[in-house]
């Protein structure tokens, strides 16, 4: 038998090797290169153990007879590739060891852009190739809330995300949180439960402590304690949790009472006292709760680093970058509008956010924002900043990312799939080869369209670039890159991508799902802009929504109130509400 082959017309030349004390992750990562390489072989390998004679790969504990121990430096995502002899070896962390095979798997063809989506190559005759890579991500913290990834677990665990998903402890696990964010009022202290009684525990504002939409007193030593105490009982009931969040609500009004003034103004930063707060509160549980992280929010008003005082070592903070632009990198933007003030009446940007809070804080989280929440299908042409944006993190010290997306259940279009699978290869590596990925997503997801994707794509983020359009994370559809010429450009790419796949029923379907995009935007600027609205047109837009799977096009209302909205000529069906959110999350 030929050496350095991993099967020849079919059959094996090669055993798969697991150790008899193999963990539920190795087993897992044997199973997944197993079933994937009869895929791409029409074979069927052997499995085997460490004392198994001849070539293998040999997963985690297995490696130890090539002379191939994990280095602890590895972590739990790290994983090692190497080739020792005809043999290889895969080793690495809790989730490194199942990383490493889809890695493997990835340098032998497969991709895995979606769940439904897997380009599996066709090789009867695999050689083995020559490999010695190790992979450790910059990022602990990995994080996008696509449907596809959430909805997907083991989609995700292919992806490399380790955030709040529910993956498995046999797929690798994730890094969960006990509270996530905006924790004042509902993990700490209800004002509907504790204001009538104690109004000095919430928000003065205007010298006036306010009940509405209020945040805590954080100088009031009381709070300090209700606090500390229900952190120590929530993490006591989630003991595989260690992450909490200690954070402001979704709101301003902060608190300006004379104490908590006082260390905002001398800090230069609302985040002052917050940051006092919270070290209070991870300096008082840390005793019990060695390896716990408390996270809160440079958010808002607290967005602004300090001056002076630095977050403790298990204090986790994760800046939000919700006013910025996301047309233009956060590097290279010239609005004004997206500073945000001190407590003096200065302001800053949110670069230099990032760079301050750097220079004081060990472990920095980012939440970024990928999409139009107010309008899921609206053409969102962040494309060009989605790398320059990540690397500006990682340069930055940032530990980890969670990139907010749309977070419907059915998913969106905006050629979401394509912006998932692009941001999962850049929360692992920032440096990727970014256009080597979106071609190989489109010309695989798309077929004979994808060249026209591509111009679609590339048409509008050469005009916002050109005409120096800025866009936030919740603008209306009546943009400069979506007037009605605009529109029209589009639509005559979409007919060229349509006829390109005629005869090709899957990527026709996929084509006709991102035309949506610009059918929503023209049908809400036509009753918004010019009270026009076609009965016809709008019934069918709905039923193609619905018949493709897809849910909410507001992330805050069901599709049936934003099509009341549009028909009652309102940008959103919020509008119905005196609070935003009070419709509820999405229920299927």
């Amino acid at each position: 038998m030929k050496r350095n082959w991993i099967t020849q017309d079919s059959k094996p030349c090669i055993t798969i090797a697991l150790s008899s004390e193999a963990t539920p992750q190795e087993r897992y990562a044997a199973s997944e290169l197993r079933n994937y390489l009869n895929y791409i072989t029409s074979s069927s390998l052997p499995m085997g153990d460490e004392d198994t004679p001849g070539p293998v790969i040999a997963i985690g504990k297995a490696a130890a007879r090539l002379g191939v121990i994990p280095d602890e430096g590895l972590g739990d995502d790290g994983f090692t590739l190497r080739t020792v002899g005809d043999s290889l070896a895969i080793v690495g962390g809790k989730r490194g060891v199942i990383y490493g095979v889809y890695e493997f798997l990835e340098k032998l063809g497969c991709r895995f852009f979606t769940p439904k989506c897997e380009k599996i190559p066709s090789l009867p005759t695999l050689q083995m190739p020559q490999l010695d890579d190790t992979q450790v991500p910059v990022l602990e913290y990995r994080y996008h809330n696509y449907t596809d990834f959430v909805r997907y677990p083991r989609f995700a665990v292919k992806n490399r995300i380790n955030g709040p998903v529910p993956i498995k402890e046999e797929f690798g696990g994730h890094l969960s949180y006990v509270w996530f964010v905006h924790t004042f009022e509902p993990c700490i202290l209800n004002p509907e439960e504790w204001f009538d009684e104690h109004p000095e525990y919430f928000s003065m504002v205007d010298g006036r402590r306010i009940k509405e939409r209020t945040q805590l007193c954080l100088t009031n030593p009381d709070v300090l304690e209700i606090a500390i105490e229900k952190v120590k009982k929530a993490l006591r009931e989630n003991p595989e949790s260690r992450l909490i969040s200690i954070s402001q609500n979704d709101w301003y009004n902060n608190c300006t009472c004379p104490e908590c003034r006082k260390i905002d103004e001398a800090e230069g930063s609302n985040a002052g006292s917050l940051i006092w707060f919270v070290n209070k509160v991870a300096e008082a549980i840390e005793p019990e709760f060695p390896d716990v992280i408390v996270d809160t929010l440079a958010y808002q008003y607290s967005r602004p680093a300090p001056k002076y005082i630095r977050p403790r070592r298990n204090v986790c903070v994760r800046l939000c970058s919700i006013e910025s632009c996301f047309t233009h990198s956060f590097e290279t933007c010239d609005d004004e509008t997206r500073k945000v003030k001190r407590p003096d009446g200065t302001t800053s940007d949110f670069i230099t956010d990032l760079r301050d809070w750097a220079k004081v804080c060990d472990r920095l989280y980012i939440w970024d924002y990928t999409t139009c929440f107010a309008h899921y299908p609206a053409p969102f042409p962040n494309w060009n900043v989605l790398q320059p944006n990540m690397q500006a993190f990682v340069r930055n010290n940032v530990k980890g990312v969670f990139e907010q997306a749309c977070g419907a259940i059915g998913g969106s279009t905006d050629l979401n799939e394509l912006r998932a699978y692009l941001i999962a290869k850049l929360l692992w590596d920032a440096d990727c080869d970014y256009d080597r990925h979106m071609h190989e997503f489109l010309d695989y997801y798309y077929g004979a369209a994808a060249p026209y994707i591509h111009q679609y794509i590339k048409t509008l983020t050469d005009k916002v670039e050109r005409d120096n359009i800025h866009l936030g994370f919740n603008d209306q559809c009546d943009r400069p890159h979506l007037t009605e010429e605009m529109l029209d450009i589009y639509d005559r790419i979409f007919d060229q991508a349509e006829r390109a796949v005629i005869g090709d029923p899957i990527r026709a379907m996929r084509v006709a799902r991102a035309r949506l995009s610009i059918r929503w935007v023209r049908i809400k600027n036509n009753a918004m802009l010019k009270n026009k609205k076609n009965p016809a047109e709008i019934n069918q837009f709905f039923s193609d929504w619905h018949a493709h799977g897809l849910t909410r096009i507001d992330e805050w209302v069901s599709k049936e109130t934003t099509h009341r909205a549009l028909i009652e000529n309102l940008w959103r069906g919020t509008e119905y509400y005196e609070n935003w959110w009070e419709e509820g999350r999405e229920e299927l």
